[in-house]
């Protein structure tokens, strides 16, 4: 059994300097069970520290069904799940022992606690260098928590209260929060390996930088991939079922204490969704009823922005198939600068809101004083979108303190429901300057095919918006829109107020 779980992998196995020259080490040798009903999480973590002494090395999961709480990688140490490898998540409540505790530092004052806190993961590393998580193996984070107990002290002023005394985080302590998190890394490698359920974040980078996530596959019941406050990151070939919270989300938050911008991070040839948790890995890909907190159904997108204290450059989103879930959406909240956004060769079907959407708010969920933030030099090329919902076009949203600038859609075409009617047309969107990344507190909008207000600088060329059902409504509608070019429609088809500078035709 030890020789097929050597075989499989190998070829992982041969570009890593730590196998050649320091060797495998097969937690077998180190007590490890692998029989479902051990807790082999001791064995595991004893096997890596003797690859830590050694320098570092290859941690080997034959296969077998191994239960564990908290494993800590370190310099130079890769985790090699191989083929028929099960590792599950410990249940505190079921098992004997518990998770690695929550850092001792207190600064998730702007964001949710398990944004912050990454010791409390079933795999992390903290501060390592060349790590890596790689095999064919599953990991099942089937005793983790889904939720956590949110952001503490908004607005709070003067000492913060201990995590000691705060009834909601002592309830924390102990649980499993995450799959895999890795925290200050550099030269991170997750390759290959498959979560299911993987807790309230499945796979989640912070602060690290030159990693790479590539090929894994995540059906899972919160969020999927999340990339905050890293720089030279790559995601790749990667597939993501996540119907309850976002597939792979870009975040530049305060959970390092500082506001630190997410830069260079490239999302490509990758695979998100909204089915049923567990539906996409037993490939019967069953529609899932969860209709999330504003009621209009699942989650699962791409998404750049939830936190944006830092901000974000140069950001490449390319060759992806996003299917049955909201649509890719874009912008900054809480202050931070988002520029030199690309959102190419994208095949997005069966979308539950807005196919393309572009945000400015100020929900400023940062340090007093933090200034709004900056939108500018977006661009969407060569997208296909079908089975639209026509409550809800493609669009940039600003607000009249903070216009998006400098925005352009090419070669879009939108199919959507339509059946818009002629009130919906005559409908003036909610604005609200204070809000979170979402839109959909405007509901339905008053174009069938691309709607933007507060916008300097809006280019639409080789567009194509096609309903299924006779809409009411104008093709597009543009409200505090100043400068730019829409080709291809005549003046009939677009209703402008308040907007100079547009070039149509």
């Amino acid at each position: 059994m030890i020789r097929r779980s050597l075989l499989t992998g190998v070829a992982a196995l041969i570009a890593l300097p730590a196998f050649a020259a320091n060797g495998l080490f097969n937690v077998r040798d180190f007590g490890a069970r692998g029989d479902g009903v051990t807790l082999d999480s001791p064995a595991i973590n004893t096997a890596i520290a003797a690859a830590r002494r050694a320098g570092g090395g290859t941690v080997l999961l034959p296969a077998g069904h191994y239960l564990s709480f908290s494993l800590r990688l370190f310099d130079h140490i890769t985790l090699l799940l191989a083929e028929g490898c099960v590792l599950e998540a410990a249940n505190p409540a079921i098992h004997t022992g518990g998770y690695d505790l929550a850092e001792a530092d207190l600064p998730e004052q702007f964001q949710d606690f398990g944004i912050t806190q990454f010791h409390c993961s079933l795999i992390y590393a903290d501060g390592a260098d060349h790590v890596s998580i790689i095999g064919r193996g599953l990991i099942h984070g089937k005793g983790l928590v889904r939720e956590d107990p949110g952001a503490r002290w908004h607005g709070a002023t003067g000492w913060i209260a201990p995590r000691s005394a705060d009834p909601k985080e002592i309830a924390t302590q102990g649980q499993g929060l995450r799959a895999i998190g890795l925290k200050n890394c550099r030269n991170a490698l997750v390759r290959d390996v498959t979560i299911l359920e993987g807790g309230h974040f499945a796979c989640h980078l912070l602060g690290c930088t030159n990693s790479i996530i590539d090929s894994i596959t995540v059906d899972t019941n919160r969020d999927g991939i999340d990339i905050d406050c890293c720089r030279d990151v790559r995601v790749t070939g990667c597939r993501v079922n996540a119907p309850h919270d976002d597939g792979i989300v870009v975040k530049s938050s305060y959970a390092l204490g500082r506001p630190v911008i997410c830069e260079n991070i490239i999302i490509s040839h990758c695979q998100t969704s909204g089915f049923e948790t567990g539906s996409v890995l037993d490939g019967s890909y069953r529609l899932s009823d969860y209709r999330s907190v504003d009621d209009i159904g699942v989650l699962g997108r791409i998404k750049l922005g939830t936190e944006s204290n830092g901000g974000f450059r140069n950001i490449l989103i390319s060759d992806c198939l996003c299917e049955n879930t909201r649509g890719i959406l874009v912008g900054v909240v809480d202050g931070g600068v988002l520029e030199d956004v690309v959102v190419s060769n994208i095949i997005l079907r069966n979308p539950v809101n807005h196919p393309l959407f572009v945000r400015q708010a100020a929900r400023l969920r940062a340090p007093a004083g933090t200034a709004v933030g900056t939108c500018r030099r977006v661009r969407f090329d060569n997208i296909d979108v079908s089975g639209a919902d026509g409550r809800y076009p493609c669009g940039v949203q600003g607000i009249p303190d903070a216009p998006v600038m400098d925005v352009s859609f090419s070669k879009l075409h939108v199919v959507s429901a339509g059946g818009g009617t002629a009130e919906d047309a005559t409908r003036t969107p909610k604005e609200k300057r204070e809000t979170s990344l979402e839109v959909s507190f405007m509901g339905p909008l008053p174009a069938y095919g691309f709607y933007g207000r507060n916008v300097r600088g809006l280019n639409l060329r080789d567009c194509q918006f096609d309903v299924e059902k006779a809409d009411a409504r104008p093709a597009i509608v543009l409200d505090d829109v100043k400068g730019g070019r829409i080709e291809g429609f005549a003046a009939s088809q677009i209703v402008q107020k308040n907007g100079t500078d547009i070039a149509i035709g």
